[in-house]
């Protein structure tokens, strides 16, 4: 897999966007501006009938407990986490296996490191199974929010 994901880094060189996979997560970086990334997302939850139910303003938190924590690492220009649910997929995913219950709300992060141009955005990976047509859905949205 990182021999994948080296690759996979070396192509985005020559891409607008690149993916990059491990078993944990699936990430795309792009050189579109954050708050188009942001819009991009929002809207490709919201044209699906989904509601955004939380922003968790990571990058914030983050900045704003440094110092509380003794940390002079500044780790994110910006960095969110957008939740949300899908009352049918959730219902078909947890009707196969109740303790899916584990991976809703649905999460998709969009962060910016400092000094870097580009933007990832991506998501936690699902298991085999039922939880695959979660994980088609976060890509299909997220690759949606980056077009260009």
């Amino acid at each position: 897999m990182k021999y994948f994901a080296a690759t996979i880094a070396v192509s985005a060189l020559f891409m607008t966007s690149a993916v990059a996979q491990d078993q944990n997560m699936v990430s795309y970086s792009t050189e579109l501006d954050y708050e188009d990334v942001t819009f991009g997302l929002e809207s490709a939850i919201t044209d699906r009938g989904f509601v955004v139910d939380h922003i968790s303003h990571v990058g914030e938190m983050l900045e704003r407990t440094r110092a509380d924590v003794g940390s002079d690492v500044v780790l994110f220009e910006q960095a969110d986490v957008y939740s949300f649910c899908s009352a049918t997929l959730s219902r078909q995913v947890m009707e196969a296996d109740p303790m899916n219950i584990t991976f809703c709300p649905y999460d998709i992060f969009v962060a910016q490191r400092p000094g870097e141009d580009s933007v990832t955005v991506g998501f936690r990976s699902f298991p085999e199974g039922a939880m695959q047509v979660i994980q088609t859905l976060l890509d299909e949205i997220v690759q949606e929010a980056i077009e260009e």
